[in-house]
């Protein structure tokens, strides 16, 4: 059995996959420690991965390391794609990971992977499963925080659903302008993409995905477990048979 944990900005994710299935998924904010013991202890955990683009706990590598053959990300020396991007150096865990999830899944496609998170990253990798590279952007819950922040009187969003395309107080005109921009700039990417490549697979996933895939207008194939996936991929490829 293979435990995932993926370190984000906001949240800790963890998931544990018999081979390639998923077997259980869930998200820890706090105590995230005692929650990955206790999965050790109930469940015959052989392997390991961790991603991070947040700070890592020295006493999870720690526990990790005495209970499972441990993989880094960081460390990772095959990966399923030829990485054309300039400074590797500074290519995100958590790209590396969606990139390998599509590589695994759709090896002979053009791939658009779109992860609405914290921030919005765009990845492309093409039919002969070479990564070119992207974009990054404000997530969602950025776009609103930076709003407030910069301003001197504009109000915190932090709870939004459905709303009308005009807004008819300040609270409206954010949430209209905040989530209109986003699913505008979605749009018009893959739009850029679509006229660029032919044949290509979207992918949306990220913590917004659900939200924004009802309000995106071009075909997308939604996976909340993309990344998740490319992890315990990488592990698989990566753990010592």
């Amino acid at each position: 059995m293979n435990l995932i944990v993926d370190i984000g900005n906001t949240c800790l994710k963890i998931a544990l996959f018999e081979k390639n299935n998923l077997i259980e998924k869930s998200y820890l904010l706090d105590n995230y420690l005692d929650n990955i013991k206790n999965i050790l202890s109930k469940n015959p955990v052989e392997n390991s991965i961790v991603s991070n683009v947040g700070e890592i706990n020295d006493e999870l590598i720690s526990v990790l390391n005495d209970n499972t053959d441990l993989v880094l990300l960081k460390n990772i020396l095959k990966l399923p794609f030829k990485n054309t991007y300039s400074s590797k150096e500074t290519l995100g865990q958590d790209r590396i990971a969606l990139v390998s999830s599509a590589s695994y899944q759709f090896p002979d496609e053009n791939v658009l992977i779109i992860d609405a998170g914290t921030c919005i990253t765009y990845d492309f990798k093409n039919h002969n499963n070479e990564y070119i590279g992207g974009g990054i952007s404000p997530g969602i819950k950025m776009r609103f925080k930076s709003l407030n922040l910069f301003t001197s009187k504009l109000p915190l969003i932090d709870v939004f659903d459905d709303f009308e395309l005009i807004g008819n107080n300040t609270k409206e005109s954010l949430i209209s302008g905040v989530v209109n921009g986003t699913t505008m700039e979605i749009d018009g990417i893959i739009q850029q993409y679509c006229d660029k490549f032919k044949n290509i697979r979207i992918i949306l996933t990220g913590g917004d995905s659900k939200f924004l895939l009802k309000r995106i207008k071009n075909t997308i194939f939604a996976d909340q477990n993309f990344l998740t996936k490319g992890l315990n991929y990488l592990l698989e490829a990566n753990i010592e048979k």
